[in-house]
């Protein structure tokens, strides 16, 4: 454990951020990193529980091995506490930084409301690892011989591509798009993860045997016969981008846009990819309405803030959350209580308990968001409508399943009752021999630890396939 007496001496604190007046004048990350000895402070926190939540089915998915690394951190040993953390996650840089740390939640202290700053002590000890050179390549001097395609770059993906190599195998990646990443790269804005953290992943991966075939879109431009023909196992691992659709009246009005194509954009803006031929959308000048309460919605808000936006609204169908939870009722598991993101607090309106009508507007243009409140069913209450003027509306409901056009439907394989592709935590097989799925294409939406947990224990299946048995980690 850390310090025996230090959840006792040590106040937790957390990692500021920029004000907001400043960092709404840039994309890049604005949290201003704690000094070294204040991350051992922290981790000294760690009260090495006898049965340690934090990293248990309710806190970390990947399992984390936190009292671990939080000891050897307080101890000074960082090389060690960065050998333990990648020993279970590929990428606690990207984790670090996005995962939303249901680790914190679980933590034992947090049935006091100052859990150990787990999320802070990691980003902290995968950058020191990076700085410090300890992050090489690590190829696997005997090789298998055995070639297998990972479809899709997003975290699943190249955790299991990378789990794969290690373990002696030809791995190709085959990405739609023009860099690795998915959503990762092209879904989360630049002031949440900036982009660099997985160029330098990817060259790593490569220094492994890795080899990436962008602009290749299976289904589309290659055919799953083709890539079933040439590899002796196929991981599809493309995500779940069929947007849910509230079918809202006046929905087709110029100015409604789904949020991911918006946060697609602006990512690839940055990332000084060619935009000219798509149509612009932005913030600037407008008053926008973002329609959904999630981590997507949020990040439309601080994207439009940063594209200067005059006003950003957001509405959410769900009632007020407490303000506190009952620590007895739901811990350690994730609890509904009110939270507010680093964009929210950027200056969001946020309309709770209120359910979008349909959209208003003049000339084929959206002019307003028509809403009502509603009752504990989530349905409208006569009388209470409302309208918020709008020149830019954002749909962020979230995500239904994955698209079925093209390459699932080419590789016929089984879908469960949500349109996800249907394959078990066991083996992560699909109906299709040798066909493998994992990430949310298989799960559904979820969050990028989950993701990574997904890829790395398909690749393990994938390894028992070909080899009848594997070294790689559960």
């Amino acid at each position: 454990m850390g310090k025996v007496t230090g959840f006792l001496e040590i106040d937790r604190r957390e990692a500021k951020y920029q004000p907001a007046s400043d960092r709404i004048r840039h994309f890049r990350e604005f949290t201003l990193p704690l000094p070294d000895a204040e991350v051992a402070n922290q981790a000294s926190r760690c009260m090495d529980c006898g049965i340690p939540f934090c990293h248990g089915p309710n806190g970390c998915p990947v399992h984390n091995q936190i009292p671990d690394w939080n000891d050897l951190v307080y101890s000074g040993n960082w090389e060690e506490a960065a050998r333990n953390l990648h020993s279970t996650n590929n990428f606690p840089e990207f984790t670090g930084r996005i995962c939303p740390a249901p680790c914190e939640e679980a933590c034992t202290l947090n049935l006091e409301d100052v859990p150990v700053t787990i999320k802070t002590v990691e980003q902290a000890i995968a950058d020191k690892a990076w700085k410090s050179g300890w992050i090489k390549p690590e190829p696997n001097p005997h090789k298998t011989g055995k070639k297998v395609a990972v479809v899709g770059s997003g975290p699943a993906g190249l955790a299991a591509a990378q789990q794969l190599a290690r373990a002696g195998h030809d791995v190709h990646v085959f990405e739609r798009e023009p860099k690795a990443g998915g959503l990762l790269r092209y879904g989360i804005p630049d002031f949440k993860m900036e982009k660099h953290y997985i160029d330098r992943r990817v060259a790593q991966m490569e220094g492994e045997g890795v080899t990436f075939h962008y602009g290749v879109h299976v289904g589309v431009t290659k055919s799953v016969e083709e890539l079933m023909a040439s590899f002796e196992a196929v991981l599809m691992c493309g995500g779940a981008e069929h947007p849910r659709d509230p079918r809202l009246p006046g929905q087709e009005l110029e100015g409604v846009q789904y949020a991911m194509p918006y946060l697609v954009q602006q990512n690839r803006r940055i990332g000084h990819e060619d935009v000219s031929r798509e149509q612009p959308i932005l913030a600037a000048g407008k008053h926008v309405v973002v329609i959904g309460g999630g981590d997507t919605a949020s990040d439309c808000v601080g994207t439009a803030f940063r594209q200067g936006a005059l006003s950003v609204h957001q509405l959410d169908i769900r009632p007020v959350p407490p303000m506190k939870e009952d620590k007895l009722a739901v811990w350690p598991y994730w609890p509904t209580k009110f939270r507010t993101s680093s964009s929210q607090a950027e200056g969001a309106e946020r309309e709770f308990a209120a359910a979008t009508l349909g959209l208003e507007g003049k000339k084929g243009r959206v002019t307003a968001v028509r809403c009502a409140r509603v009752d504990n069913k989530r349905q409208p209450i006569p009388g209470t409508d409302f309208l918020l003027k709008a020149d830019l509306v954002f749909i962020a409901l979230g995500f239904s399943h994955p698209v079925h056009q093209g390459m699932l439907e080419e590789a016929g394989v089984s879908l469960d009752g949500r349109g996800n592709i249907s394959a078990n935590e066991d083996d992560y097989a699909t109906s299709v021999p040798k066909l493998f799925a994992a990430g949310d294409m298989r799960r559904g939406q979820s969050l990028v630890v989950w993701a990574i947990r997904e890829g790395r224990q398909a690749a393990r299946s994938v390894d028992m396939f070909l080899m009848g048995a594997s070294v790689l980690p559960r």
